[in-house]
C-alpha cells in the first residue's frame, strides 16, 4: 500500500520522533479530504498527536506500527467531528462550501502503483481534492466518507477501514460502494485542463467587462453559483440558479477599482481569486465540462481564506 508509511522501530528517540512527525502532512491530507476544512484537519492531527505523547512511554513503545496508530486515531476523531459538524451545519448561516485551498498547501501524498489497482476504485489525487469532489463527500453519511476516503483514495483494506469506522469489513465495503455510486452519478465528462483554464479566463474578462451574454455563453444552462460568507461578510443565502441569472447576478456586482481579480489554482483546479487593496476576499471555484461552467462556490467567509493570506 503505497500512499502509507510507518515510523521505523529504532530505539533511539529522536528518530522515532522524526519518524512520527514526518507522518504529520500525510495525516494532514487524509483529514481534510474527509473533513473539507484545513482547519479543522490541522486540528484534528494535533489532537491525534497529543494522544500519542500522552501515552505513557512503555505503552507508546508497544505499538507496533505507530504510523497506523496515528491513522487509526485521526480517522476516528474525524468521524467523531464529521458526526457533530452536521448539527453545526444547520445553524450555519447560508450555505456552507469546503474550505478553498491554494496550490501550494496541497501536500502530496506519494506515488502510486496503479498497475495493482481496481479501475473501478481508482480516484485521482487531482480530483480527490477539487472542490466538485469535495461537495459530493459533503452528501453522504459519515461513516460513508470516512470509509471511502480511507479506502478509493488513501488505499487503505477494508480490513483496516473497518478497525476505524467501528464496522465489519463487508459493512465497509458497503459503505464506500455507496460512496462511489454517489461520485459516480456525479462525474461528468472533464473538459482539458487547458481548456478549463481558458474558460476561466474568459469569465474573468467577462465579469470584468460586464459582458451578459458572453458570461451566459460561458455557463450551462442549468449552472448553480454558490457563495459561502458564513454570516460573517454579505453573501446570497441561498444559489443562484441558471445561466442568465448568474450572468446578471456577476456583471451587477459593483468592482471598485482596488479590486483585483487573478486567476489562481484553487483545490488543484483553475479558479479565480478576489484582492482588495492586496488582502484576498473572495476564492471562486469552478466545475467545468464540455467546455461550460456547472458550478461555481465563491467563498467569502474569512475564517475559510486564511491558507490564502500568504499565498
Amino acid at each position: 500500500m503505497t500512499h502509507r508509511s510507518t515510523a521505523p522501530q529504532d530505539s533511539r528517540p529522536d528518530s522515532t520522533t522524526n519518524a512520527l512527525e514526518a507522518e504529520r502532512r500525510r495525516l494532514i491530507n487524509l483529514a481534510y479530504r474527509m473533513l473539507g476544512s484545513l482547519a479543522e484537519a490541522e486540528d484534528t492531527v494535533q489532537e491525534t498527536y497529543a494522544r500519542w505523547y500522552a501515552m505513557p512511554p512503555r505503552q507508546r513503545e508497544a505499538v507496533a506500527s505507530p504510523g497506523g496508530w496515528l491513522t487509526k486515531v485521526t480517522g476516528r476523531i474525524c468521524l467523531d467531528v464529521l458526526r457533530s459538524a452536521r448539527a453545526r451545519r444547520e445553524r450555519y448561516v447560508g450555505e456552507w462550501v469546503p474550505e478553498p485551498l491554494p496550490a501550494r498547501t496541497e501536500w502530496p501524498t506519494g506515488a502510486t502503483d496503479d498497475s495493482t489497482a481496481d479501475p473501478a476504485d481508482r480516484v485521482t489525487l487531482d480530483e480527490s481534492v477539487s472542490m466538485a469532489f469535495l461537495v459530493v463527500l459533503e452528501a453522504m453519511t459519515p461513516a460513508e466518507r470516512v470509509a471511502f476516503v480511507l479506502h478509493d483514495v488513501f488505499r487503505y483494506p477494508f480490513s483496516e477501514v473497518a478497525d476505524i469506522v467501528g464496522r465489519t469489513p463487508a459493512a465497509c465495503r458497503q459503505l464506500a460502494s455507496s460512496a462511489r455510486r454517489r461520485v459516480d452519478a456525479s462525474r461528468a465528462p472533464l473538459s482539458p485542463a487547458d481548456q478549463r483554464a481558458d474558460v476561466v479566463r474568459a469569465f474573468r474578462q467577462a465579469w470584468e467587462a460586464k459582458d451578459i451574454p458572453a458570461l451566459i455563453g460561458l455557463l450551462d444552462p442549468g449552472a448553480v453559483a454558490v457563495g459561502d460568507g458564513g454570516g460573517l461578510v454579505t453573501a446570497l443565502l441561498h444559489p443562484v440558479e441558471g445561466a442568465e441569472s448568474i450572468a446578471r447576478f456577476f456583471a451587477d456586482r459593483t468592482l471598485p477599482g482596488r479590486l483585483a481579480v487573478r486567476e489562481r489554482t484553487v483545490n488543484g483546479q483553475p479558479g479565480l481569486v478576489a484582492h482588495v487593496d492586496g488582502a484576498v476576499v473572495s476564492v471562486y471555484a469552478f466545475d467545468i465540462a464540455n467546455g461550460r461552467i456547472r458550478r461555481i462556490w465563491a467563498v467569502l467567509n474569512p475564517e475559510k481564506l486564511r491558507p490564502w493570506k500568504s499565498a
